[in-house]
């Protein structure tokens, strides 16, 4: 009887803990999404402001919206040359690494030869070697290449820190398609090649194209190599473009939230259409097979 008289109190308990779990969870997920997008929205109201509200007292919302920050952007600075410079710049990086960090993770995780692991290891040691250290070394180089001040030498100095990361992780997807299915492409007559990449590419595209989307990441976002090696305006990319916005000690707020806010729509648009191979990516190479 005691049993029985308890057990409506002891539901009545549990079903208020899940009650109050639950609203604390929905809590802590609207906080974090207000973190998120906060200085998101601050961006984009900021960009919409006159000069003179942007440096009085801030409003949540412009009293006088206002689209002259980008007219001063698009048709003044010539913005969208930038943009164009990043997209070219970034692109190419990212083809070229994919490729060639294809073909060395596989031959790190399938053949066998002296010094594998060192090459691994030296190949991670190089993405983590401090930028500040390199830039001078690779800006003399590219100079007596004679590519200095081009987008062609921006694309190979930027191929350093982006083809030892993508080698890096391309490894743990390609460990994780079993080495059975090649041996038996190989058996119905596909060489060694021909099993990378009609069995092992397709199976670890997720994890391919979640490598691309940080590799276009990484070289739309750089700004210290572009600022050592382009000089030209018309050799521009969109961070440098905007770092050149600012003059001695004076800010200009508009103009710099209008240009951020058009440099993140290439990368916003990329995201929202990759988004599920992002997600499938970052899990693909946790499993061995």
């Amino acid at each position: 009887m005691a049993s029985t008289r308890k057990s409506p109190m002891f539901a009545s308990s549990v079903s208020r803990q899940l009650l109050i779990g639950r609203i604390f969870t929905y809590a802590a997920l609207c906080v974090a999404v207000l973190l998120v997008l906060f200085p998101i929205y601050w961006m984009v109201i900021t960009s919409l402001k006159l000069p003179r509200e942007i440096y009085r007292v801030p409003s949540l919302w412009p009293q006088v919206v206002t689209f002259n920050n980008y007219r001063i952007l698009i048709e003044d600075k010539e913005f969208f040359l930038n943009i164009r410079n990043s997209l070219i710049v970034a692109g190419s990086v990212t083809v070229i690494s994919v490729i060639i960090s294809s073909l060395c993770a596989y031959s790190l995780v399938r053949f066998r030869y002296r010094f594998q692991g060192l090459v691994g290891r030296l190949i991670l040691f190089a993405y983590l070697t401090p930028t500040t250290l390199l830039f001078i070394p690779l800006s003399i180089l590219m100079a007596r290449l004679g590519l200095g001040n081009s987008l062609h030498g921006l694309i190979l100095v930027y191929l350093t820190f982006s083809l030892p990361l993508s080698t890096w992780l391309l490894q743990g997807y390609f460990r994780g398609v079993p080495r059975e299915l090649e041996e038996q492409g190989m058996i119905d007559g596909l060489s060694r090649m021909g099993a990378l990449i009609r069995i092992v590419i397709p199976l670890s595209a997720p994890g391919i194209a979640a490598v691309a989307i940080f590799t276009f990441t990484g070289a739309w976002n750089e700004l210290l190599l572009a600022l050592v090696l382009i000089t030209s305006e018309s050799q521009r990319t969109a961070p440098l473009a905007l770092n050149y916005l600012i003059t001695s000690d004076v800010l200009p707020w508009g103009p710099l939230m209008a240009g951020a806010v058009l440099s993140s729509v290439p990368l916003m648009i990329l995201y929202f259409v990759a988004q599920r191979y992002m997600v499938q990516g970052m899990t693909a190479g946790s499993v061995k097979g």
